[in-house]
């Protein structure tokens, strides 16, 4: 079976302002001395109040569920034992002047002196989703024939409205920090693996980029593991919907890979349309209408979320996980996405109502 693994980063916030709180050191230690999460499972993020986790490789959404609600349910704990709350929103609402605190790592510090304006906003949290994938060659080729469909997977994710104290009026203004890097959006077309690497090597020699991590295409291959990762996510605000996500993808990654197997042929659409598309998905989340890639219209989105699930069907149906879609996409069309979450929050009870949000659903179980 094709496995998933996901990775996840939080935000830690002050309980009443819901500004961010540079104490990611002093919770990682909280997290490591209660014994049930490992160091291993705590990864810091470049500023010091976020902290990322991964689950280990997964078969199952459930498998990857119970790693997710069990790291949040240690991480709640830890943040509120050092005065703080960990939110799995995609951007922090509000942000105190002056440079944020790094965490100090040697590559941090160096992304700093290479782009500190951009270092400075980087209050923003993805979901990061590893499929499996048989070798480098066939990954490359599932990477072609899955970027039509990354800007649909960006609309359901939306979970960033706001930023700088406003509504952005974006649902995902995280999506639109990062078009600010210079290697950005939805990945060109591959010849082949070598051209890929090739492409790769040439940007990282230009110098203007200081690693092959800095490569923000929101669909790449793994450098650490054999996989596809699609970071096109916002973070969640529950673990359900981050597996929602990432079985989604999961069926997107294991069709094109049998495609790509097959000698199915790949769309190519304009570069532009799929910039524009994940612009408009960035915008609208599942609100209203999104373009179609494919053909280059308005389409509304519930009927281009519904092209997705018909050509990742079978996928779905082999790895067991069509009911687990259904029932997650039905819950999203119920109470919206995590963008309508916080706006409906934020109308209610302001930045209060937020925090409550955030603490409430970050280990909310089905």
């Amino acid at each position: 079976m094709t496995t998933l693994g996901i990775e996840e980063e939080y935000l830690l916030l002050h309980p009443e302002s819901g500004l961010p709180v540079f104490n990611a050191a002093d919770v990682q230690a909280l997290l490591e001395s209660g014994g049930a999460v490992s160091g291993e499972d705590i990864q810091r993020e470049l500023l010091s109040c976020q902290i990322e986790t991964a689950t280990p490789v997964c078969h199952t959404l459930t498998e990857a569920e119970e790693s997710l609600l069990n790291f949040r349910r240690q991480l709640a704990a830890a943040a509120r034992k050092s005065g703080v709350r960990a939110s799995g929103s995609a951007t922090a609402p509000r942000i105190q002047e002056g440079y944020p605190e790094l965490t100090d790592k040697q590559r941090y510090h160096e992304l700093k002196s290479s782009a500190r304006g951009i270092v400075a906003d980087q209050f923003v949290n993805g979901l990061h989703v590893h499929v499996s994938i048989p070798d480098k060659e066939t990954g490359v080729q599932a990477l072609n024939r899955i970027r039509p469909w990354l800007p649909i997977i960006t609309a359901l994710s939306t979970n960033s409205p706001f930023w700088l104290d406003r509504d952005s009026g974006f649902s995902s203004w995280r999506t639109v920090h990062y078009r600010r890097w210079p290697v950005q959006g939805i990945p060109p077309i591959f010849a082949d693996a070598a051209e890929y690497e090739r492409r790769i090597e040439r940007l990282v020699d230009t110098g203007v980029i200081i690693d092959r991590g800095v490569l923000t295409w929101v669909a790449r291959l793994s450098d650490s593991y054999p996989t596809l990762e699609v970071r096109t996510a916002d973070a969640q605000l529950e673990a359900q919907d981050s597996v929602l996500i990432a079985g989604l993808v999961r069926g997107l990654v294991s069709t094109a890979v049998s495609d790509a197997l097959n000698g199915t042929p790949y769309p190519d659409p304009d570069a532009e349309l799929l910039d524009a598309a994940q612009w408009q998905a960035a915008r609208q989340g599942l609100s209203d209408v999104v373009v179609n890639p494919l053909t280059g219209k308005l389409t509304p989105v519930r009927e281009q979320l519904d092209r997705l699930l018909e050509y990742v069907g079978t996928a779905l149906e082999d790895a067991g996980d069509s009911h687990w879609i259904e029932t997650g996409l039905k819950t999203v069309w119920e109470r919206g996405t995590g963008a309508v979450r916080q706006r409906r929050a934020m109308e209610q009870s302001g930045v209060t109502g937020l925090i409550d949000l955030y603490t409430e659903t970050l280990i909310a179980e089905r």
